[in-house]
């Protein structure tokens, strides 16, 4: 018996393109969900017009809440509909639903609890998408990998996404971000939960649609948020939920290379205004603590590159 699947559509200024994104969307789909994020274009009554599909449903938010706040009121839909799996798509038309068997697969096979699209697989693809995206997807995603802890992973801002009910149910509403952010946030709350998320390639189609996000604009704030995401990753995985070697070396080497660089920049600045040169030992005194900060930091990278999950953790969750 196959899964009931749902698929989530948040519809922001998509009128133009979100027809043709539900006429694709295959038989292999229970349930259609297409939220209203108090669209200008009114998207849901234009979907309510035209869709004569029994799978599809408009709902609708009062105020314009974000993204984010779109998925999740979709995933609550689907949730309480009986939905197995949840795949969310956006309605502008970049994302193929041919590909929507593909990134329930693994999910359905027990191989991982979240997939996402990563347009970066395929060299080839890359040189359709534009320059300045390319470079802020890039950035991105080091911060992603840094805030979230799934290394492996690229692309974090791919909205292309499936994901198990089991595994939805866990996720706070109130605790994910509700615009932009929302994407790269849930993977770092994914990784508290020890969730398996897998990359799924693919290529992204770039036609006349209107992006809201613009990269330069988000890029502080981005910046800012994976910062906060990356200390409280470390607090809940290394300190709060588990104590391991490599919190000795986070703990140890912070504080060597700290010690080496503020001691270093001290006798630097006095050697430059008294014009008396620093004694070798004293360089000694600030260099060593710094490699040694430096080859603990390594040696915690390396641990925490290696610390991905591995098991999918909706099969040991209640339905």
């Amino acid at each position: 018996m196959k899964p009931p699947i749902a698929v989530v559509i948040p519809c922001y200024r998509v009128r133009a393109q979100v027809l043709a994104v539900l006429a694709g969307i295959g038989p292999e789909v229970t349930h259609i969900y297409a939220v209203d994020d108090a669209c200008p274009e009114g998207s849901g009554d234009w979907i309510e017009q035209q869709v004569r599909d029994p799978r599809v449903r408009v709902l609708r938010h009062g105020h314009n809440q974000g993204v984010g706040a779109a998925v999740m009121t979709g995933y609550a839909a689907a949730l309480a509909d009986g939905a197995e799996v949840v795949v969310k798509l956006d309605g502008d038309g970049q994302m193929d639903p041919a590909l929507i068997r593909r990134f329930v697969q693994p999910i359905v096979r027990g191989q991982a609890d979240y997939t996402k699209g990563n347009r970066f697989y395929d060299l080839r693809h890359i040189r359709r998408m534009p320059a300045l995206r390319l470079m802020g997807n890039a950035g991105l995603s080091f911060m992603a990998k840094l805030s979230t802890g799934y290394w492996h992973l690229f692309d974090p801002t791919n909205g292309y996404t499936a994901i198990h009910a089991r595994v939805a149910r866990l996720v706070q509403r109130d605790e994910v971000s509700a615009r932009y952010f929302f994407e790269s946030d849930l993977l770092f709350r994914l990784n508290t939960l020890r969730a398996v998320v897998v990359d799924i390639p693919m290529s992204a189609r770039y036609g006349d649609e209107t992006s809201s996000l613009r990269v330069g604009r988000v890029l502080g704030e981005f910046a800012w948020k994976h910062l906060r995401n990356l200390g409280k990753r470390l607090f809940y995985s290394y300190f709060l939920r588990d104590m391991t070697v490599a919190s000795l070396e986070l703990v140890a080497g912070l504080a060597l290379l700290g010690f080496g660089v503020v001691f270093g920049a001290l006798q630097w600045s006095h050697a430059l205004q008294t014009g008396v040169l620093t004694p070798t030992g004293t360089v000694m005194l600030a260099a060593l603590p710094t490699l040694l900060g430096l080859q603990l930091l390594l040696a915690f990278v390396a641990f925490d590159v290696a610390n991905v999950p591995r098991r999918p953790i909706h099969l040991d969750l209640p339905d």
